[in-house]
């Protein structure tokens, strides 16, 4: 790790609020899928660079779960927070709400989780700080990111 003081997941939460228009839809009227992705892309990488003090880049998207479809004119809330962190890298959990935009509640359109790699200007990881788990549900979050990441690795292809 490096001498950075530990972070809580509140401290690096991001949200990212977005009105959806007819150049992010396809023929149906949903929103593409991609266009989702690259939104939950961005909140990851706010997450994950405000704990790393650091830029960030995103290693792997995991459980990518497209609940509901999003409609264009619907209000879509991107909230982000951190799981897991490694010695360089971050899982980050971001949820997906989407609502009328004249009111209504809102309702969950997509989960995900990204693993975001922190990096120098040489694109080479660095070490994060530590999250600090300050409530029980912080914990249970934390041991379960630390099992798919292990999972991730024990996966993952060797050259």
């Amino acid at each position: 790790m490096n001498d950075s003081p530990a972070g809580t997941v509140d401290a690096s939460r991001a949200s990212v609020v977005r009105l959806m228009v007819p150049t992010d839809a396809n023929f149906t009227g949903a929103v593409f899928g991609g266009a989702i992705l690259s939104e939950v892309d961005r909140v990851a990488y706010i997450t994950a660079s405000r704990h790393a003090k650091a830029t960030c880049v995103t290693a792997s998207f995991d459980r990518v779960d497209f609940i509901r479809p999003v409609r264009v004119g619907e209000v879509v809330d991107f909230t982000a927070q951190l799981t897991y962190v490694g010695r360089t890298s971050m899982e980050v959990w971001v949820r997906v709400t989407a609502e009328e935009v004249l009111g209504g509640p809102a309702r969950l359109a997509v989960e995900a989780f990204v693993t975001m790699v922190a990096v120098d200007a040489s694109g080479r990881p660095v070490p994060v700080p530590p999250l600090a788990l300050v409530t029980a549900e912080d914990r249970e979050r934390f041991e379960e990111g630390r099992q798919r990441t292990e999972a991730r690795r024990r996966t993952r292809r060797r050259p």
